[in-house]
């Protein structure tokens, strides 16, 4: 007679525990719902938490826990679904026009090695350059490495602390007031690009949702930054938006009509903070460059800035005629 093993109590125990956490949080993202400021660090942790919850669903199919298993990997599966496409490009429409090249870096509350910003600058031929936590003293440190003979025309507006902001261009800029005042500096710009169609630039920074005060001011900075216009000038939003593509308010981003560059060219999921990885804080992707629909993405790259917390991120893309 075959003898049967009983079943642990305290592995299902385990498992119904895990699925009920992994449900929830599911449903967070599912549903799009922001919660606090605990439950939107947990949001930005759902790709290692998809790949978790897989795992322990296919366990628990595995001890023949089959409820636990069945809805663990169904949920599992959804999210799958969400996120692995940020993994694999998309098709590129042709169009004609002008290639730009725009670099966004956080620069630490200033401590960012200017010299080798500026050397970024020089080698990868950048266009445009959006700047995030932009001090005096680091405008200072960009104008002796040279950042005015690459990048001439400029929209700073610098601040001690991590408020600042600033967008360097080679092409001809006018300041443009395109976010309602915020905690944070958000520097705005339209960009003469030659031989095509002015584009409109926004060096986005909302504050970071995990603040003590909450997430209501970066929901409110999120939801304020302007939407695609179809029938105006075409719209590039980027810089350290504190989201990821889990999130709501890059989610509406996203369904008002914007391209995440990365997500574009299957670099979605290439991590930009912190740039040191390591077990904890997690790596997640919260620095961005959201493109109008019209503007072709070309590549992405994203790199390591010294001094910074932040990679920087270097997307190339065609402004139609």
């Amino acid at each position: 007679m075959e003898l049967r093993q009983p079943k642990s109590g305290f592995t299902t125990f385990v498992l119904v525990v895990c699925a009920i956490a992994f449900v929830a949080v599911a449903l967070l993202r599912l549903l799009g719902i922001d919660g606090t400021r605990h439950m939107i660090a947990t949001t930005a942790l759902t790709p290692y938490l998809t790949v978790a919850g897989l795992l322990i669903g296919l366990f628990a199919l595995l001890r023949r826990r089959w409820v636990v298993g069945l809805t663990m990997t169904l949920v599992a599966i959804v999210l799958v679904a969400n996120v692995v496409p940020r993994a694999f490009s998309d098709p590129r429409p042709n169009v004609v026009g002008q290639e730009v090249r725009l670099m966004t870096s956080n620069f630490l509350v200033g401590k960012a090695d200017a010299e080798f910003v500026v050397g970024q600058v020089r080698d990868r031929r950048i266009d445009i350059l959006a700047m995030q936590e932009l001090s005096p003293a680091m405008v200072r440190d960009l104008e002796r490495a040279g950042l005015d003979q690459v990048l001439p025309n400029r929209v700073f507006i610098p601040e001690p602390g991590g408020s600042g902001s600033g967008i360097a261009s080679r092409f001809p800029l006018t300041k443009r007031d395109l976010t309602p005042p915020g905690t944070l500096q958000q520097a705005g710009a339209s960009v003469d690009v030659p031989g095509a169609q002015d584009i409109e630039v926004v060096s986005v920074h909302p504050l970071p949702p995990v603040v003590n005060q909450g997430p209501e001011a970066w929901q409110r900075e999120l939801a304020g930054l302007p939407s695609p216009d179809s029938t105006g000038s075409m719209r590039v939003l980027a810089g350290d938006f504190n989201a990821t593509l889990d999130h709501v308010g890059m989610t509406r981003l996203l369904n008002k009509g914007y391209v995440d560059a990365a997500d574009q060219v299957g670099k979605g999921l290439v991590h930009t903070w912190p740039s040191q990885s390591g077990i904890w804080p997690p790596p997640v992707t919260i620095d961005h460059v959201l493109v109008d629909p019209r503007c072709p993405v070309d590549t992405v790259d994203v790199f390591d800035v010294p001094g910074s917390d932040h990679r920087a991120l270097v997307t190339q893309f065609v402004v139609p005629r």
